[in-house]
């Protein structure tokens, strides 16, 4: 009955972990370019009374052991990389990529990080950077007499100048792709970082090589579906309730023990 116990209480802890997931994907439902994540469990050890295969005579063996489980535990959070809906802003700097791929910015220590949010702005420079003035990785610096600015599907900055009838090349934007981008560090502040898991970034041209296409004057939402996250939290609740409820049960069994008499 002790072994009930500790199985159902390791169980109560995975449901709080999966909830922890469930209540942070609901948190980031307006996120730009936020990738919901998922708790996946494995059971623990086991531990075994017969062994199957053993002899139970000199011509047959046992066809079905008996392992005792001990509950499960986290073994990881798994994010999901499927593009979200995009939503117009008519800001000629915000960019949603359609498809795989991310951004690259530099950080103020030089390292590169990674990110699938495409809000961008000019700085005083007039180079584009994210929110928190990280500058987007190739640099590319908009002229400060620039009258328009297009974005290509493919990368390709282009403006028009004062005194130009024709649209100038300023830049290239490149993307960036993982062989398994759910080995991706997460860093916060929607940057991610390669991992050994992750495997090194490989860059290349928007719309070639597998990598999306750039989408100028729109951002990229959460792939968070509120309905479904509902769903888990009610299948989450109702698992961590049934654990409880195991360990109340083994305490009543306990307590009937503990109150036997000789006659």
């Amino acid at each position: 009955m002790m072994r009930a116990m500790w199985s159902a209480a390791a169980g109560m802890n995975v449901q709080q972990y999966n909830m922890d997931t469930i209540s942070n994907n609901l948190a980031n439902v307006n996120t730009t370019g936020y990738k919901k994540a998922r708790a996946e469990f494995q059971d623990l050890l086991y531990q075994t009374v017969n062994l199957a295969g053993t002899s139970s005579s000199t011509s047959t063996s046992i066809p079905a052991g008996i392992q005792m489980g001990h509950g499960a535990k986290l073994q990881s959070l798994m994010h999901s990389y499927t593009t979200g809906n995009m939503r117009q802003t008519g800001n000629r700097f915000d960019m949603a990529i359609e498809g795989d791929g991310f951004f690259k910015v530099t950080q103020p220590d030089s390292t590169l990080a990674y990110t699938r949010d495409g809000g961008f702005t000019a700085d005083q420079n007039g180079a584009l950077v994210n929110s928190a003035g990280y500058m987007l990785d190739p640099q590319i610096t908009i002229p400060q007499d620039a009258l328009s600015v297009t974005i290509a599907p493919d990368g390709t900055v282009s403006v028009t100048q004062t005194g130009q009838t024709q649209p100038q090349q300023v830049g290239q934007i490149t993307l960036s792709h993982f062989i398994n981008p759910t080995g991706l560090n997460q860093l916060g502040r929607n940057l991610l970082q390669p991992t050994l898991a992750s495997g090194d970034a490989i860059d290349g041209t928007p719309g070639l090589d597998g990598l999306g296409t750039i989408n100028q004057g729109s951002l990229e939402v959460s792939n968070v579906d509120v309905a479904e996250e509902m769903v888990n939290m009610i299948i989450g609740q109702r698992a961590y309730e049934a654990n409880s409820k195991t360990i109340q049960t083994v305490d009543t069994m306990l307590g009937l023990v503990n109150n036997l008499k000789r006659s």
